[in-house]
């Protein structure tokens, strides 16, 4: 196993467990049940979980391109 499939395993178990932690509410979701707020503003932690979903996400696919290049 190369490093970049070994990078690519541990990125992808923090993107699942980081989407797993996110709000049931936000999203699609709230539209069918979630609270009744139309406007809500991320703050501490879940503001810290959404934007660390970001980057892992952004990392998966760098190094799945890479991955693929090589």
């Amino acid at each position: 196993m190369s490093a970049i499939s070994i990078a690519q395993i541990i990125v992808s178990i923090l993107l699942i467990i980081t989407i797993l932690l996110q709000e049931r509410s936000s999203g699609l979701s709230g539209v069918f049940g979630g609270d009744s707020e139309f406007y809500h503003t991320r703050r501490g932690l879940e503001k810290i979980i959404f934007w660390s979903t970001i980057v892992f996400a952004i990392t998966f696919g760098v190094l799945s391109l890479i991955s693929g290049l090589s």
